[in-house]
Order: structure tokens, then C-alpha cells, then sequence
């Protein structure tokens, strides 16, 4: 049984959504997602061998095994379903209807797990919902995952926060200087500097080994993960081999934003000289298989 929809269908209903035409676009994105719906409920069954996913891109899928160490087999769905359900949230969003569009985007979390934007997005839904714990959570869960720098920044600003409504200042601190060490523009990261400074300007003259103890206590990543960076560099190492130059340079960028252009020039060695070897051990069983 094909698929129900594909990516023209979302396309053309995310024009609609994008001009505004709420009248078209509602309906259309309910039909599609109940024709989702439908074919998921027998065809896309999770068990324990299998699982079907929504992701962007060859990294997203590799990061995704890399991060969660799901060992089932990994089937691409052929329409882009996470976004079909973010655009519902965000009709729902239009419409108010609070409950409906934080059910959409927790869709499109379950069918793409590694795009933050969804995981951010319905993080501020939760907290309009009065869910805190859950707004915390969500951030949280976006530090190990994270691709870029603009969204760790988000997450470490939302905890940040979290932590100055707990009368954390320390952990709060701990959450401003990373947040303004990847995105200092960000409009979130501002407003977290802007609190803790009329609220706690001590703690942000405390040591950086304080701060950051004091976030490590709470169970908070120190910093955006390695892991990610790795992925990044990975599939970079492999478009550069392909001949895209483009999207070579654009992951590596993503990763040096991310854990800084040391930090990613250590990865980069440690990534050849595995190729290196792996091509080696390749070799020599070449030659001893045709002896």
C-alpha cells in the first residue's frame, strides 16, 4: 500500500498556511494528517525490530542512532510528516487552540525526534499551558541534540530562567554564559541576562568553575554534545567526498559553532585517522582473502 500523501501535498498546504489562508490551509492539514493517521495505524507499526521516521537528512538519521541507540531498523517514510504536523500546530496556534497544536507538535517530535525547533516550539506551548516541568524538560532534552548553536543557546536560556523561578542563581549563572557563548543576539538569551543582572548580579561575578558545578549537580550538560559534533563531521567527511563542497562546508560550520573550531579540529583528526585505519584493516583483509 503506497504511502497516502507526499511532499507536494505538504508543500501546497504550507502556502496556503504561509499566506495566511487559514480558511484552505486548516482543513487541508486535518485531511492529510487523518490520511497519515490511517495509513500509520496498520502500516507503521513500532515493534521491536522496527521503527518509521520522518527525518530531513542522512545526518538527522545518524545522529538519531548515534544519540538514542535505537537498534531497530530505521524506514524513511516518502513525505516530510513531521512537517506537515508542525504546520498544524501552528494553525491550532493561529486558532488558540492550545491543547490541539502541543498534540500536533509532539507528533512531529515522534516522527522527526531530532529536529530542536519542534522540540523548543513545543516546549513554549507547555509553558503557556502552565506546564513548567515539562518546559524544563523539553530544554533539557534539546542540549543533547542539538545541531547548531542558536538552539542550545535557547534551551540553556529556557533553563537559565528555570532556574531563576527555582532560586537557583548559581545554576542560572552556570545557563547565561553558555547561552551568550553560542548565540549572544538571540532574543531569549537577552532577555535571560537582562533578569539574572536585575535580579541576581552577584552570581554572575561567581567563578565559572561555581557556576558550572553548580549546573553539573542538576543533572545539566555542561556543554552541547560531542556526539552531535561528531555526526555533523561525519557526514561532512562524506560530502566532501561526494564532491559537495556546499554542504561539506555548511555541516562543518554547524559543528564549529557548536563546540568551537578546536575543539571540532581534534574531531576532524581523530575521524580521518579512524578512516585511515578502517581502510587498512579493509586492506589487509583484501589480501588475505585472496591468498
Amino acid at each position: 500500500m503506497d504511502f497516502p500523501i507526499d511532499a507536494h501535498d505538504v508543500e501546497y498546504a504550507e502556502n496556503f498556511l504561509a499566506s495566511g489562508d487559514m480558511v484552505t490551509a486548516f482543513p487541508l492539514l486535518k485531511r492529510l494528517a487523518e490520511m497519515v493517521e490511517e495509513y500509520a495505524e496498520t502500516e507503521c507499526v513500532a515493534n521491536d525490530t522496527t521503527q518509521w521516521f520522518s527525518f530531513n537528512d542522512a545526518f538527522e538519521r545518524l545522529a538519531y542512532r548515534r544519540v538514542e541507540k535505537d537498534p531497530r531498523e530505521l524506514i524513511q517514510v516518502p513525505a516530510p510528516v513531521d512537517r506537515l504536523y508542525s504546520a498544524l500546530s501552528f494553525a491550532y496556534i493561529r486558532q488558540q487552540d492550545w491543547i490541539s497544536a502541543r498534540d500536533a507538535l509532539m507528533q512531529a517530535v515522534r516522527w522527526n525526534p531530532m529536529n530542536c525547533n519542534y522540540r523548543l516550539d513545543l516546549a513554549e506551548i507547555f509553558r503557556a499551558l502552565e506546564d513548567t516541568q515539562e518546559w524544563a524538560s523539553l530544554s533539557y532534552s534539546v542540549i543533547e541534540r542539538a545541531s547548531d548553536g542558536r538552539s542550545a543557546a535557547r534551551a540553556y536560556a529556557n533553563l537559565g530562567q528555570f532556574f531563576l523561578d527555582e532560586d537557583k542563581p548559581s545554576a542560572a549563572a552556570g545557563c547565561t554564559r553558555l547561552a551568550v557563548s553560542l548565540a549572544a543576539a538571540d532574543q531569549r538569551v537577552v532577555r535571560l541576562q537582562n533578569r539574572i543582572m536585575a535580579e541576581h548580579p552577584e552570581a554572575m561575578e561567581e567563578s565559572d568553575a561555581h557556576v558550572m558545578g553548580e549546573l553539573s549537580l542538576e543533572g545539566i550538560p555542561t556543554a552541547p554534545s560531542a556526539d552531535i559534533a561528531v555526526c555533523l563531521l561525519m557526514c561532512a567527511s562524506d560530502a566532501a567526498r561526494e564532491g559537495d563542497a556546499q554542504q561539506a562546508t555548511s555541516l562543518t560550520v554547524r559543528a564549529n559553532n557548536l563546540i568551537g573550531e578546536e575543539a571540532c579540529r581534534a574531531l576532524v583528526k581523530l575521524i580521518h585517522e579512524s578512516d585511515a585505519e578502517l581502510a587498512q584493516e579493509r586492506s589487509h583483509d583484501g589480501a588475505g582473502n585472496g591468498e
